[in-house]
């Protein structure tokens, strides 16, 4: 099923003549899919067979160009994929089938992997933080969403996560939040109050489509070691579409970038929005565009271990 069916449009139909081109383009082109979803005027629904009610999610009125660009005010079908895995994860659901998740075996790790019960999540870059709210709905024990310094994005984001991180939204039993928080972090900027309370406090620090800006995967590396948790069942979930290039995302994962804040890929395959998984490739050759944008790669990142003696790792 496709990774968007969840999602409904809210509020009021287009009228310009510029829209209808633009929300056509998956009849013109079979192949094209949309990445990013809802707008200022169009709120959205993400309604889950597993959740009592549909999770109303509402888009930042950006108004600066500068925070325009990094496309904070967007639902992006990475967030979309992040969130199904962890309810796939922490529900137990089967694989396959209507109320399941596809999943190939040969490229992807265990779903339980994805489990966040009595444990602690913190979102970087989570703009409308549909994963958060997933998370703290499905018996996370804390919850910090976090996004750049933006006031219209984090005053949006905040919104999202006090009117959503209820138990009215969640399965029977399962809602078992402590502390939820949503504020501002910038990537590397780790003196903050938020960063200094939180210096390897978390158990699962994740990311959606947070690597198409290259000149930032420093900064994000540094965060998520900072934040992550040092025990060996501390894990980092980071999904990203290839809807910039792949050239612009990959660098992330580079081995020896890793290594440099204490971190290494422990798994890494590929997804399409259609539920097809197969392996991670560092290089496809000359992709097309439309078919490249069907597709998102996971990574699960844990602490680097380093054998005995050589010191601390990472920050």
């Amino acid at each position: 099923m496709a990774l968007t069916h969840r999602l409904t449009l809210t509020g009021p139909d287009p009228t310009d003549p510029e829209d209808f081109p633009s929300n056509s383009l998956g009849v013109i082109f079979p192949d094209d899919v949309t990445n990013q979803h809802g707008d200022a005027d169009h709120g959205l629904l993400y309604t889950s067979p597993h959740l009592p009610q549909p999770i109303p999610i509402a888009l930042a009125d950006i108004q600066l160009e500068s925070d325009r660009v990094l496309w904070s005010h967007c639902l992006w079908n990475s967030s979309l994929l992040l969130a199904e895995l962890i309810e796939a994860g922490t529900l137990g659901l089967a694989e396959g089938g209507d109320h399941g998740i596809p999943w190939d075996g040969r490229f992807a790790p265990p779903l339980k992997g994805f489990d966040v019960s009595g444990r602690s999540v913190m979102e970087l870059g989570a703009g409308t933080a549909l994963p958060s709210i997933m998370a703290g709905l499905l018996g996370a024990k804390k919850v910090v969403v976090t996004d750049y310094p933006a006031p219209a994005v984090l005053k949006t984001l905040k919104a999202n996560v006090a009117a959503s991180v209820n138990k009215e939204f969640a399965p029977a039993g399962r809602f078992a939040v402590e502390e939820v928080l949503a504020g501002a972090h910038g990537w590397g900027e780790l003196d903050t109050p938020l960063a200094l309370e939180n210096k390897h406090a978390i158990d699962r620090v994740i990311a959606a489509d947070c690597l198409w800006m290259p000149w930032q995967h420093e900064n994000l590396r540094q965060s998520v070691s900072w934040f992550l948790g040092q025990g060996e069942d501390a894990r980092a979930w980071v999904v990203a579409g290839f809807h910039t290039t792949r050239d612009a995302m990959r660098t992330f994962f580079e081995k020896e970038a890793l290594a440099a804040v204490g971190l290494e890929v422990e798994h890494m395959w590929e997804r399409d929005c259609d539920g097809q998984d197969r392996e991670w490739a560092w290089d496809r050759g000359i992709e097309d565009v439309s078919l490249r944008k069907r597709w998102l790669a996971v990574g699960v990142l844990k602490r680097l271990r380093k054998p005995a003696g050589e010191g601390e790792e990472g920050l």
